[in-house]
């Protein structure tokens, strides 16, 4: 007879990843250190050791507007803060960049920390650049973020007509982003992209993709989130021979709530308003708005929102795995990205087990649970490094160079 586990066993028994964390941000904004109290945030040390959280993906996100023409510099201090964090609490987290590496800290229970770069932008349209990021310990890029780059549209200005996009989602020069993430080992991250730049990535990458943190389409109508038709696609990513690619449920609240969504919007002009107000009042006394104020103001309109039920999120885990299969879905919850905009009973990484539970509830097996909690991401974590060596075994001309076909 085998005796059923309990939501706590099979926790225990997993190695949680989550691959989307906002928190550098504060590290360098805010001075904030891991070992501090959250203060309103939702990442630090305690909460992630409660919650059993085994590996985060510490998200390099630069802001395009205050950082425009320096955001090589930006990166870089971003990467820097997150290995000073790990520095400074060796005795609880472990600097890592392969599958092996997120095992091993698990075996010597420490927290694996990860980078992940939100927004080709900070490539700078060099691909010297991109590889010394590789080289820095970062594992996945998010082609682009909610702004298009020269080589990629975004699904965050793709209607703006004042905005250049590419004719079918990828320039040349993108085609050879995405071939070189492919060789270096590096995670392409199509969360974010236009719909285009998606089809197109999918035809062009030779190894499985993510998506770090996208929710589904058909339970909340934003841009952002993925179709089923996506869902499918990233499950078959990666060409013949491949497992395929892995979705990473975003827990932000107007990704997972069309309730929501549709009061934030009803919202907007009133929120677009009192932003220009305080900007004004700044400017009158000769000075820039600091961004952090802005930010509080934002916090306390979106706090009058209800959050919605937590039923929500695993409805969206739950689509994903019956659209795309158990194992092609993951967490990534874009904490301290969304102004702490999350489902109810979810303020932190030590509420992750309430996911855990409620998938138990509705019939996920103690295997799946664990694919869903971290198992999945490195699966494809792992062949994302194979295809690495055979492209690299190769040596394969870049698609902007001469092809030995072209005489």
């Amino acid at each position: 007879m085998t005796t059923k586990l309990t939501s706590e066993q099979v926790e225990r028994s997993a190695i949680v990843i989550d691959t989307h964390a906002d928190t550098p941000q504060r590290f360098v904004d805010e001075n904030f250190d891991l070992a501090d109290p959250l203060k309103g945030g939702n990442w630090n040390l305690e909460s992630a050791e409660k919650g059993n959280l085994g590996a985060e993906f510490f998200s390099i996100w630069v802001d395009p507007g205050p950082n425009k023409g320096q955001f090589a510099r930006r990166t870089l201090i971003l990467i820097d803060a997150v290995k000073q964090q790990v520095a400074k609490h060796q005795d609880k987290m472990m600097f890592v960049t392969s599958p092996e590496g997120i095992e091993l800290a698990h075996r010597e229970h420490k927290i694996a920390a990860l980078m992940g770069i939100e927004g080709g932008h900070s490539i700078e349209d060099s691909l010297a650049l991109l590889r010394q990021y590789y080289a820095l310990g970062v594992r996945y890029m998010t082609l682009t973020w909610s702004n298009s780059t020269a080589w990629a549209d975004s699904s965050g200005d793709i209607t703006d007509t004042s905005i250049p996009h590419t004719k079918e989602g990828l320039t040349e020069f993108g085609k050879d982003v995405v071939y070189e993430m492919n060789r270096l080992g590096m995670m392409v991250d199509i969360s974010h992209v236009s719909d285009r730049t998606f089809y197109r990535t999918l035809i062009i990458t030779r190894a499985p993709v993510i998506a770090s943190h996208s929710a589904a389409r058909a339970l909340c109508d934003a841009p952002r989130n993925m179709t089923d038709d996506m869902l499918r696609a990233v499950a078959n990513s990666g060409g013949p021979g491949s497992k395929g690619g892995v979705v990473q449920v975003n827990f932000y609240s107007a990704f997972i709530s069309q309730d929501y969504r549709n009061a934030q919007k009803a919202m907007q002009p009133e929120v677009d308003k009192a932003v220009q107000d305080l900007k004004d009042k700044f400017k009158a006394e000769g000075k820039e708005t600091p961004p952090d104020e802005i930010e509080k103001l934002q916090r306390q309109y979106a706090d009058r929102i209800p959050r919605p039920p937590l039923k929500l999120l695993i409805d969206h885990i739950d689509h994903i795995a019956k659209v795309a299969g158990v194992d092609h879905v993951g967490l990534g919850s874009d904490f301290d990205g969304v102004n702490g905009q999350l489902p109810e009973g979810i303020d932190s990484p030590a509420d992750i087990p309430k996911i855990t539970a409620a998938l138990m509830e509705r019939g996920y097996s103690a295997e799946d649970c664990r694919k869903i909690l971290g198992g999945n991401l490195l699966r494809v974590f792992r062949e994302v490094e194979q295809v690495s060596k055979q492209l690299q075994a190769e040596n394969r001309p870049r698609i902007t160079d001469r092809q030995p076909f072209q005489k």
